[in-house]
């Protein structure tokens, strides 16, 4: 009896390689006030992704021309 992979499972390997090969951005702003008066502002930016994917899209939108 031959054991067949289904399609829509991946294992986790192939998860972290799609997510370093495509890039993953998650972008969040928070802020909380009370009676106008701003209590905590926070801000996050975090981008994970291959060096080379990286290098990739930053040349693209002209940041690396700074860091040369």
């Amino acid at each position: 009896m031959a054991v067949e992979k289904t399609i829509g499972s991946s294992s986790l390997v192939e998860v972290v390689d799609r997510i370093l090969d495509k890039g993953l951005v998650i972008d969040a702003w928070v802020r909380v006030s009370l009676v106008g008066i701003e209590i905590l502002a926070i801000e996050a930016r975090v981008v994970v992704a291959s060096v080379e994917t990286y290098l990739k899209y930053a040349e693209a939108i002209g940041l690396t021309a700074t860091a040369a």
